[in-house]
């Protein structure tokens, strides 16, 4: 299988963020799969954390990456293009982006996002 990126199909997340799955069904139980997260400007992901180990690797722009559950600006570490992390099953992490930013996942399933405060969720937002 071939993704050019010009196959990729976003879908909106929250404002300002888009996601696309690149291969595999992150919903499936010990399925792999590989997806995208873009931001575009400066972007929030509040405290959450995953039920499964998840890998990132780093494709545009700045990822600032901590740990924890306040969601402390200055504990982040900056990740740039090229830039890997892991975040090992139920860490509770967040980040930032300072501009425009393309990071990859991949992991084995189901890929879930459980947010500390659940309000940060946008599944939860009241649409207006």
């Amino acid at each position: 299988m071939v993704v050019t990126p010009d196959g990729i199909q976003w879908k909106p997340l929250r404002p300002g963020a888009e996601i696309a799955v690149i291969s595999g069904d992150p919903n499936a139980q010990g399925s792999p799969f590989v997806m995208r997260f873009r931001y575009r400007g400066k972007a929030r992901i509040p405290p959450h954390w995953h039920p499964t180990d998840e890998h990132l690797t780093i494709l545009e722009g700045t990822f600032r990456l901590g740990t924890g559950e306040r969601g402390d600006e200055s504990a982040t570490t900056a990740l740039g293009a090229g830039a890997y992390a892991f975040v090992a099953a139920r860490m509770v992490h967040y980040a930032w982006t300072d501009g425009d930013t393309t990071v990859q996942i991949h992991g084995i399933g189901p890929f879930v996002i459980n947010y500390v405060n659940p309000a940060d969720d946008p599944n939860n937002a009241v649409k207006k």
